[in-house]
């Protein structure tokens, strides 16, 4: 058992008989009354995320989880396929155990959170930031600018990216995978 304190991003909680993972958190302390820590959590698997609000010294469960290396394979429609990079056992995991699938190219290595439990895979982090090529933009014109335009483009893996003006198809671009924003564009 752990408390409201030991919250933290990541953290895997058994809540309302299912398995959430902590994706945002806020510790808060008004000036009146007492503490209490505003969580937004994601089922692992159903993927619905849900607001929750525990007070302070709240006692949660949390799940114990290891971390192993995948490297992802394909993608059949309905399944997302991995292979662990050390034993080289494969599994599959429904879309919504992804945070964001649109951003993965094969050959990704990602890290899998697997509940110690019964050895089922809970979810799968990303690397803060996936380099991506442009497949698809409108071309940028000189002078119609106002500062920070952006215009849409379609990266390798079929992700739309809102991007800077002078970003060209071809270009490779740098996208932080927790927001799937532009980060910045990769000189060859």
């Amino acid at each position: 058992m752990a408390s409201t304190s030991d919250i933290r991003n990541g953290l895997c909680i058994r809540y309302n008989n299912d398995i959430y993972k902590i994706i945002e958190f806020l510790h808060v302390k008004p000036g009146k009354g007492p503490a209490f820590v505003r969580t937004k959590m994601k089922s692992v698997t159903t993927g619905k995320v849900l607001d929750n609000t525990f007070s302070a010294g709240h006692k949660i469960e949390d799940v114990r989880v290891e971390t192993h290396k995948f490297q992802f394979l394909y993608n059949d429609g309905e399944f997302y396929h991995f292979m662990n990079t050390e034993d080289y056992t494969q599994i599959q995991l429904r879309e919504s155990a992804l945070d964001r699938p649109e951003l993965m190219k094969e050959g990704e290595v990602v890290t899998v959170l697997i509940n110690t439990e019964d050895n089922m895979p809970l979810s799968v982090e990303m690397p803060a930031s996936v380099i991506l090529e442009v497949v698809a933009t409108e071309p940028g014109v000189k002078g119609n600018t106002a500062t920070n335009a952006t215009k849409p483009a379609t990266v390798e893996t079929g992700a739309e990216v809102n991007v800077p003006l002078f970003i060209n198809e071809g270009d490779k671009i740098k996208i932080e995978t927790e927001k799937g924003t532009y980060k910045e564009r990769i000189k060859d």
